[in-house]
């Protein structure tokens, strides 16, 4: 049985006393080599989470590793209150599809679909079709008089914006976004990461934010930094 969708806004503000999300010793090899280890975190509900660190270090993995996109070697991964690391397959679509919300580096937007239909993809997806929400997120990225265009006709940056778009659709209490501004000029960055820190505000959406930038990452909550395989906590000053 489908969830009402009253019962799945709720949950961005509803999920329960413990953290959010809980992150455990979480190691990840590819064959020999080991990609990050021993990485801990906890995420609060309506927290917003800057992930910086060089090209290479495994961010993009640590953030596949949390959705369950890919399989960590070692550690946990728990979302409220379910370890995402132990559920079967359908388990975790099924948890990804309520209650995250990701936004790819790659964008991944299905070109046969319209970017209306991209963003409405993960209503559709949880069975509660909402055609307004899907205007008010195209209204809100910018992209109000776009919805019927393929994404073949768009840019890079507008690309970005249904990305980030149907990441928020749903109203998932948490969002992984992999740099969510990065092909977006400082202007657009500026509006779509208000965008993003206002969700957070108003609908208790928790974000982990992997940038580059150093002026968004300051606006963050808290600013996290991977270095050498290791999550360090603070950020450290002057890196």
């Amino acid at each position: 049985m489908q969830p009402k969708p009253a019962e799945l806004d709720a949950r961005a503000t509803a999920i329960g006393a413990g953290p959010l999300l809980q992150v455990s010793g979480l190691g990840k090899r590819y064959g020999a080599l080991p990609v990050f280890s021993g990485v801990s975190l906890q995420i609060a509900a309506g927290e917003f989470v800057a992930l910086r660190g060089e090209s290479g270090v495994g961010k993009s993995t640590l953030l596949n590793c949390i959705a369950g996109l890919d399989r960590a070697d070692e550690g946990s991964v728990s979302l409220a209150g379910r370890p995402v690391h132990q559920l079967p397959e359908p388990e975790q679509a099924r948890l990804r599809r309520e209650l995250l919300g990701f936004v790819f580096q790659a964008f991944h937007v299905l070109p046969h679909l319209s970017v209306a239909d991209n963003i409405g993809l993960p209503l559709m997806l949880l069975g509660r079709p909402d055609p307004a929400r899907v205007q008010q997120m195209l209204d809100d990225v910018g992209m109000a008089a776009l919805g019927g265009r393929m994404p073949s006709q768009l840019s890079g940056g507008q690309l970005q914006r249904v990305a980030i778009a149907r990441a928020l659709v749903h109203r998932p209490p948490l969002i992984l976004a992999d740099e969510p501004t990065g092909n977006l000029d400082r202007d657009t960055a500026d509006k779509v990461f208000a965008l993003m820190l206002q969700r957070a505000r108003e609908r208790g959406l928790a974000f982990v934010l992997v940038t580059h930038d150093a002026a968004l990452a300051a606006r963050c909550d808290r600013s996290l930094r991977m270095e050498a395989g290791r999550l360090l906590q603070p950020e450290t000053e002057g890196v």
